[in-house]
């Protein structure tokens, strides 16, 4: 907490639909000062006004390229030294494309690899440095279901989202003694700008209800938690089936 009792909150990616309903949510049950990073400032500008207005205290915004790498260290190093460390911070970095597999553009998929995976990887390890040099805090990694078993729908974006999920697993065992902890949240298909015109899958969800599902996880104990939660059976069964059988599901 900072000097005024407000939770210091890093959302990475602090445009995104879930980003900016995790803010919320947290600013729901006390004082929240937000700090946004993300590619594009007047989408950071008209996040932080929507976060004010949800309750948040005047956010802070910057700038950062999940593709370019170089700048990371720099950029996290500056959010975490201007607000003192962070209780909780977000990786909420993200895009959709590639859908075609194999006959995908493929500099689409290239970018969907390197902002999912290397992009997204990259800001992860540097907050995570600076959450275990402060022994404290806790870091939020929006993963998906896609990462436990990728699917012939969407092998390239299942592909960076497993290594994501892989990555912040094995940091999570290899800190846990530091007195950090991290969260993977796995949302199935969620309603936001991003899905926009694609076909809602089944169990589809919200926002909001993966907002609400993580900050819930947030008093708890878990390593991993699910949106909906039955998807967690679900990727339980699928996970184990044969492969003949799995790749000729209509997933």
């Amino acid at each position: 907490m900072s000097a005024t009792g407000a939770k210091r909150v890093l959302l990475v990616g602090g445009s995104s639909d879930i980003a900016v309903a995790i803010g919320r949510r947290l600013a729901a049950d006390g004082p929240v000062r937000p700090y946004l990073l993300g590619r594009a400032t007047e989408r950071l500008d008209q996040a932080a006004a929507e976060l004010e207005q949800a309750g948040c205290l005047p956010a802070s915004v910057d700038v950062v390229d999940a593709g370019d790498l170089s700048a990371h260290a720099a950029v996290i190093a500056k959010a975490f030294e201007s607000s003192g460390g962070f209780d909780v911070v977000v990786i909420a970095v993200g895009i959709l494309g590639g859908q075609e597999g194999l006959d995908s553009d493929p500099e689409v998929a290239a970018e969907v690899m390197q902002v999912n995976f290397l992009g997204a990887g990259s800001l992860l390890m540097h907050c995570m440095r600076a959450l275990r040099a402060q022994r404290t805090g806790t870091l939020v990694v929006l993963s998906s279901v896609a990462a436990e078993r990728p699917r012939r729908s969407n092998p390239i974006y299942g592909a960076a989202k497993a290594g994501l999920d892989a990555l912040a697993q094995g940091l999570a065992d290899a800190s846990s003694d530091s007195g950090t902890r991290v969260l993977v949240v796995r949302p199935g298909f969620v309603t936001t700008k991003m899905t926009a015109g694609l076909p809602a899958a089944p169990m589809a969800t919200t926002s909001e209800a993966v907002a609400d599902a993580t900050v819930l996880a947030l008093d708890g104990k878990a390593h991993t938690i699910w949106v909906p939660g039955r998807l967690r059976y679900v990727f339980a069964v699928l996970r184990h089936l044969p492969r003949p059988l799995f790749r000729r599901l209509s997933l």
